[in-house]
């Protein structure tokens, strides 16, 4: 089935504010999960609903939670989320790093203790919208650890995500979001709901050994599985590296055992161009580069040589026009989300007419 944009986001921050949000944390939840459908990262799109709800319901994050300053400076920001919804919090502390980068050049925000944020490169993009460079990285304590490391079979670490954002003068910016592991849990989610497999080489059993079945990465009766690292030990190296700058250097706590609940946590630099090179300069030379890229001979006619973000561009105008694809199990899934939290059948019955 495809979903059209409005009526998906609408239906979505209905959803929310029954669950008990306030509707600027609905809209907020609501934007950020379709955004990521409309970009093609599925995994971290409205697929998650039913997660969020749950987690909101076991007071494992909590609605209405205010972000507190821990440490200030005209460049450094320290903040706690108490675990509020992550997007929410990511938002906050985005719009605060925003203004000191434009005020002083340069601003790097500490984030910590909340709830899942979803696809970073959205942050990536925020900060690209306002002419800025961004640096992210996130890590996942608790219930999100879930990746190996190279030369082990048991989970030790979170996908732990890295993003960077380039604006470009002119055109789409360049934005590099990937996760740490060979797939991000979500996409295993996403295959489950599907009945589909994973690719070679992503997930291991419970004994080591390589497995398509996402059903064996969750368990499913027996215990479960692992991701592993993309690239061996290149993945890992960075994984480390975010789990570290993420986690310990915001004070939200690198990845542990033992906990009941998803609390993550980001560590952002962003830089103004203009206080480096100059933002003509920097333009500039960013346009040549990619130019220079983009000219290499191509390996077929029909080939495409893109940017890093081009991608999710293009899926974002397909889906715009052509309406946002659901299988019928993540669907099953956020009509039963309504009816538990009494959202009107009407309201469940338009999404799908529209």
């Amino acid at each position: 089935m495809k979903i059209k944009e409005q009526p998906l986001r609408d239906l979505v921050t209905t959803i929310f504010v029954a669950a008990g949000c306030d509707k600027d944390e609905s809209d907020c939840v609501a934007d950020h999960l379709v955004e990521s459908n409309l970009a093609g990262h599925d995994s971290h799109g409205v697929i998650r609903i039913a997660t969020y709800v749950r987690w909101l319901g076991e007071e494992k994050v909590v609605a209405g939670a205010a972000l507190e300053t821990v440490f200030d400076s005209d460049v450094i920001a320290v903040l706690d989320g108490h675990m509020g919804l992550g997007q929410v919090m990511a938002r906050r502390a985005m719009r605060l790093g925003i203004e000191k980068c434009g005020a002083s050049g340069v601003a790097v925000i500490a984030l910590r203790n909340c709830g899942h944020m979803g696809r970073i490169g959205h942050w990536a993009e925020m900060a690209a919208d306002s002419g800025f460079v961004s640096l992210h990285f996130v890590n996942t304590n608790g219930l999100g650890v879930l990746v190996a490391p190279t030369g082990g079979i048991s989970r030790r670490l979170s996908a732990n995500p890295v993003a960077v954002g380039i604006p470009i003068a002119g055109g789409q910016p360049i934005i590099y979001d990937i996760s740490t592991s060979t797939v991000a849990e979500g996409k295993i989610r996403v295959a489950l709901n599907k009945g589909t497999t994973v690719p070679d080489g992503c997930l291991i059993d419970a004994e080591g050994r390589p497995t398509n079945d996402p059903k064996v990465f969750y368990g499913n009766g027996s215990p479960p599985g692992a991701i592993l690292p993309f690239g061996g030990h290149k993945g890992y190296g960075l994984g480390i590296v975010a789990d570290i700058l993420a986690g310990a250097l915001t004070g939200g706590g690198c990845s542990a055992p033992g906990a009941t609940r998803l609390e993550q946590s980001m560590l952002t630099v962003l830089l103004k161009p203009d206080a480096f090179a100059g933002d003509d300069a920097f333009a500039a030379e960013v346009k040549r580069f990619v130019e220079f890229v983009k000219s290499s001979e191509k390996v077929s006619p029909d080939a495409q040589i893109l940017m890093p973000g081009e991608i999710e561009q293009q899926t974002r105008a397909a889906r715009r026009a052509a309406g946002i694809p659901l299988d019928e199990t993540t669907w099953g899934q956020i009509v039963e989300v309504c009816n538990t939290v009494s959202v009107p059948q009407s309201l469940v019955d338009a999404v799908v007419q529209d």
